[in-house]
């Protein structure tokens, strides 16, 4: 098996701005899938990236998007990039994100989503209002504020869809498509998603241009991982890890969930 050369951030045509960012935050080599999208979102082309959570996608597209909102002109008053993720705790990650990688470089991010309380709508409203160069939302949110008015995307140059599988599973695909409609034919767009069934190939079809497609493989777990799948009710799932820690006993284990409020249940 031939071992590919690592890519180096600093190899790729970054700003100095988002290479002082990552060298401060000790990022050196890329990721497969960083290094394959960044080179085509910097020129400018549509991409999907058919990429597992944890490969690195976020960098793989906030990185040369900031790069071209820093070398580009774009008004100060409007939404120049677009960023949609199917849940608040995604748009939570993406906006950390973002305040990480931008840290030296002048553009400002908003981040809207739902689940919060009438002050945090209103904020969302007055920040919206200012104008952002980057707006990262949930779809049903992103509607609302839309269908009120509180601003508009006809001049948004740039649109990402995170997680688009997970969108449409979750019965986002009419929303999306109605928001899409709100931005200029003429744009970038770059589509993420975990897996490309025939509805995400469908989806791409009808708002992107000629997309490169940049698929990475699926890693296999080491051969000392031992891998299981219980088929299960929401409400048996507590009860099944119970019955796991009573009969393995593990020593060290992580938990991932689908959402906050499981977290605090579990």
């Amino acid at each position: 098996m031939i071992q590919e050369e690592p890519i180096f951030f600093e190899d790729l045509a970054l700003s100095d701005d988002v290479l002082d960012a990552l060298y401060d935050m000790r990022f050196e080599k890329c990721t497969p899938v960083q290094a394959r999208c960044i080179p085509p979102i910097l020129e400018g082309r549509d991409v999907i990236g058919i990429a597992q959570t944890g490969t690195g996608k976020t960098a793989a597209y906030l990185l040369p998007l900031l790069t071209l909102l820093k070398q580009e002109s774009h008004p100060t008053d409007a939404v120049n990039c677009l960023v949609m993720a199917p849940t608040r705790e995604l748009a939570q990650q993406i906006d950390q994100a973002l305040q990480g990688f931008g840290y030296y470089v002048d553009v400002n991010g908003v981040a809207v989503y739902g689940g919060n309380d009438g002050v945090r709508y209103e904020q969302e409203r007055k920040s919206l209002k200012r104008g952002a160069d980057i707006v990262i939302a949930t779809p049903g949110r992103l509607l609302t504020h839309l269908d009120l008015g509180t601003f508009d995307l006809s001049r948004t140059t740039h649109l990402v869809l995170d997680e688009a599988d997970r969108m449409l599973d979750m019965g986002f695909s009419d929303d999306i498509l109605k928001i899409v409609k709100h931005l200029p034919e003429q744009r970038q767009t770059i589509l993420f998603s975990a897996t490309m069934p025939a509805k995400i190939r469908e989806l791409a079809h009808k708002i992107m241009h000629n997309p490169e497609e940049v698929s990475i493989a699926i890693s296999k777990p080491a051969e000392n991982i031992r891998q299981s799948l219980f088929i299960c009710k929401e409400n048996d799932k507590t009860a099944i890890i119970k019955h796991l820690f009573a009969d393995q006993k593990p020593e060290r284990v992580i938990i991932f969930c689908g959402s906050k409020q499981k977290v605090k249940e579990l």
